[in-house]
């Protein structure tokens, strides 16, 4: 009796080579490797995937050789094609040998073969990868859905207007309310805060600063400042009516040069770098002379430029005060509060530092505050306790300090103290009394109706 092909045979036999034994068929996928289908029309895999049954064709010989080659994927193309196959097995047979070693160059292409994996990755699946780390760091400079961004924008929908603004604006254009630039400010605020505490400090009360800590800490600062430089380029800026926020990287770049880039540049220079540089090249011997003395104490006056990095610190506190104002109102309030309180504090650090910088380059006349008391060679503990000392007793005007100002470097130093503090009491008045006021503002104007219109009484 003659078999007839089966209807799944005459469908899937394309790209697929068979191998007669007795039982069983062995079929080729489309890499070559060798399968088995049974009488039944199961498919049974040998090596490799298993592929779809393709006949039902029963043989008689199945020879001990057969067997052999069945094992071990030695198909040859001369072995004579099932009535199932249309001649498949002449195209395909051939690579029953080698396999994956034959594949035609449009097969290679499109896979990678893995180093002592059995696995074979698709060109596809990497590039899929890729493009989820792009989107997933695109995402990062793009808004948010969240509490402040929808009291913000006023809806999700137009959150996610604003997120298609930021695609279509070009590459590398961050949104100044977007979590990588949330993040960062946050970052620079901290370091901002170290620096405006830490390098006055440095300056004033420690003779050698290219110690390796010092150093490193100058190193990391400028770096991150010179990279935040390079982002302002790139930063969305918000117009002064909070209407829109610009997005065109070349109005972007005009805006910041005609307003921070020049203060934020100069506060940027890496002036320890450059005398770093120049101390290596010049001779020992020279630094040893009076000019040398002089070159160094000019390098500290050099190295308080970086004190311009306040105003970024108002900028960035002016941000965030805008963030908890749209976010939480009672918040607000207290970090303008903070804020006011901790500027204060700065400025008397900041005086407190400057009344020791100024006999220390002088190199600590007779007539100056550190001579009466005895403290030049005292620890920098002990003279900035004296300096912050002497700075409030001006600044608060309750008094001198220990000893009146004699000298008139004292005089003048004492004069500014007052003035500064004078300034910063004024302000600090005013501003709590405007925070105490805003925070009960609708109940005071409710009252102010209610007095007006005579329903009071």
């Amino acid at each position: 009796m003659k078999h007839l092909p089966s209807p799944s045979s005459a469908s899937s036999c394309k790209g697929v080579g068979e191998t007669r034994s007795g039982d069983s068929l062995v079929m080729e996928t489309d890499i070559g490797r060798p399968m088995k289908t049974s009488s039944n029309g199961d498919c049974r895999r040998f090596r490799g995937s298993l592929s779809s049954i393709t006949s039902r064709h029963v043989y008689d010989s199945d020879s001990a050789e057969q067997r052999r080659l069945i094992t071990e994927g030695d198909v040859t193309p001369n072995e004579e094609s099932p009535p199932g196959a249309f001649g498949c097995a002449g195209d395909l047979g051939a690579q029953g040998g080698g396999g994956a070693q034959q594949a035609s160059p449009g097969q290679q292409s499109g896979f990678i073969k893995l180093d002592n994996l059995d696995q074979i990755l698709p060109d596809d699946e990497r590039l899929y990868q890729a493009g989820f780390m792009h989107r997933q760091f695109g995402a990062m400079l793009q808004p948010g859905v969240n509490k402040f961004s929808l009291r913000m924008f006023g809806s999700e929908k137009a959150v996610e207007r604003e997120q298609e603004r930021v695609k279509s604006a070009g590459f590398w254009i961050i949104h100044p309310y977007s979590d990588f630039r949330f993040y960062w400010d946050l970052t620079m605020l901290l370091l901002m805060v170290g620096n405006l505490i830490i390098i006055p400090v440095g300056i004033t009360f420690f003779k050698d600063e290219h110690t390796p800590p010092w150093i490193v800490f100058n190193v990391v600062s400028d770096t991150f400042f010179l990279i935040d430089l390079v982002l302002n380029f790139r930063t969305g800026i918000v117009k002064e009516d909070n209407t829109e926020i610009i997005l065109d990287p070349q109005q972007i770049k005009i805006k910041y040069l005609r307003s921070w880039f020049v203060v934020d540049f100069i506060s940027s220079i890496p002036v320890d770098y450059i005398f770093l540089i120049v101390e290596t090249r010049i001779n020992s011997d020279f630094y040893k002379t009076a000019r040398a003395l002089r070159i160094v104490r000019f390098t500290k006056i050099l190295s308080l430029l970086r004190l311009l990095r306040l105003s970024r610190l108002i900028r960035y506190i002016h941000q965030w005060e805008e963030i908890f104002h749209m976010t939480y109102d009672l918040a607000s309030a207290m970090v303008r509060i903070v804020n006011l309180i901790g500027m204060m504090l700065l400025l008397c650090h900041w005086d407190g530092c400057l009344q020791f910088l100024v006999p220390m380059l002088q190199d600590f006349p007779a007539d100056c505050w550190v001579s009466k008391n005895k403290m030049v060679n005292d620890t920098w503990g002990q003279q900035y306790s004296y300096a912050l000392f002497k700075a409030m007793s001006h600044m608060l005007c309750i008094g001198y300090g220990m000893y009146p100002p004699v000298g008139m470097t004292d005089v003048w130093l004492t004069i500014l103290s007052m003035i500064v503090g004078a300034t910063c009491y004024a302000m600090f008045v005013g501003h709590a009394t405007a925070l105490i006021q805003s925070l009960d503002s609708s109940r005071r104007q409710y009252q102010e109706k209610v007095s007006g219109s005579g329903l009071g009484s």
